[in-house]
């Protein structure tokens, strides 16, 4: 992947905008953007803090002590997890530009990333950006969720400065166990592996809340938090990073050269959200109930779909035709430019195919294997829409 290769999301946003100026009403599941209003006791903290910091000058560039506090008493209320705030928890600028910049701190030219395939697309590029070399494992709708390093190809292990889980991973839905996360973690720590578990979608479960990496150890992990999807805040931009201190230390020093430190008023605003975990239950309870409108829908033209273990997207398999499953691609052109008229993201678009896969054992090398990628005839659904909007799109597929 080109550090500036298009940006699937970005390429989304543009087929979207060409069908609007022609006058059709499209209903947009492609982006996770939220678009439920903040939460008024956030928008009021950070109105608060507005005035209080309006003479403040250039914020902290590793967030405020009460923000670090609030970020630790969320760990330990939600995982159990005691942290230091002074040495083991860093606000970021959301979790996007942590994620992409993270590499530039522990990635040597020419060492591997290992990142999960369906993924997020800036581990990838973040990681080219940097100069080392992506290699993938593969997550399909089912078989296991992490990578097993102990049976990679010998000597590409030795390669590895950093992997990269999603938990709960997106687009899935699934979830990795502690005792999964465990091993994964022992594995990273015999090798001197860095591992960075994306920890953005983790209030967003619908039946068991999923685990935190750290709660099998701090030593060589890293979690990835945001406030984007939890408290519906993505425009806030703000989140953090927790675990090991080391590590800690060394993405300090890369922050004090990106960046000049999330702003204080938006920490305030995020202190106040991190507080209350009724603001994501009710998220849950939003997004299960769009989710309720549209699989009966998604089921009834023959796309195969299950409610997620956690996160705010439904990943379905295409319905057939002439006896074959519809690529993604092709199934999201007939979703957009017919009468559903609905944006989603192809299955495809999520998959690294450009780079050499690293086979993990019990997913096995997809290419390799001859077995189709694990995007391949799937869309993608995130249920930002409200429930108004989803009753419509369901009517919508009703009719194609």
């Amino acid at each position: 992947m080109a550090p500036f290769s298009v940006y699937a999301f970005d390429e989304l946003d543009k087929l979207c905008a060409q069908r609007r100026e022609a006058g059709v009403d499209v209903i947009d599941f492609g982006v996770g953007d939220p678009t439920d209003p903040t939460p008024r006791a956030v928008v009021e903290a950070g109105q608060a803090a507005l005035e209080s910091h309006r003479c403040s000058g250039y914020p902290s560039y590793i967030g405020s002590p009460a923000f670090r506090g609030a970020s630790a008493a969320f760990m330990e209320r939600r995982f159990g997890v005691t942290l230091d705030p002074a040495t083991e928890i860093t606000a970021t600028i959301g979790s996007k530009e942590a994620v992409f910049h993270l590499p530039q701190a522990f990635v040597d030219p020419g060492r591997i990333v290992l990142v999960p395939t369906p993924g997020y697309p800036p581990y990838s590029a973040g990681t080219a950006f940097a100069g080392g070399r992506v290699a993938t494992y593969p997550v399909a709708a089912e078989g296991p969720l992490l990578p097993d390093l102990d049976g990679l190809p010998p000597g590409v292990a030795d390669e590895i400065a950093v992997v990269w889980i999603t938990q709960p991973h997106v687009p899935t839905g699934r979830s990795a166990s502690v005792d999964a996360l465990g091993r994964l973690a022992d594995q990273c720590r015999h090798r001197g592996i860095l591992l960075c578990s994306d920890e953005a979608y983790s209030e967003l479960w619908y039946d068991e809340p999923p685990a935190s990496a750290l709660q099998v150890g701090r030593e060589n992990v890293l979690v990835f938090q945001s406030l984007s999807k939890q408290a519906a805040m993505t425009g806030y931009r703000i989140g953090f990073v927790a675990g090991d201190a080391q590590a800690t230390v060394t993405f300090r020093r890369l922050k004090t050269q990106v960046d000049s430190g999330a702003p204080a008023f938006v920490q305030d605003a995020a202190i106040a959200a991190l507080a209350d975990p009724s603001l994501a239950a009710r998220s849950r309870e939003r997004y299960a109930a769009r989710a309720e409108i549209l699989i009966p829908a998604l089921r009834a033209l023959g796309c195969d779909v299950d409610m997620p273990e956690a996160g705010l997207y439904l990943w379905a398999r295409t319905p057939e035709r002439d006896g074959t499953a519809m690529s993604g691609v092709d199934f999201a052109r007939e979703l957009l430019t017919g009468p559903a008229a609905m944006a989603v993201l192809p299955g495809e678009w999520l998959v690294d195919d450009e780079e050499a896969a690293v086979p993990a054992p019990g997913n096995g090398d997809e290419r390799a294997s001859g077995r189709a990628s694990p995007g391949a005839c799937r869309v993608r659904l995130a249920l930002v829409p409200d429930e108004e909007r989803c009753v419509e799109a369901a009517a919508r597929l009703a009719s194609c």
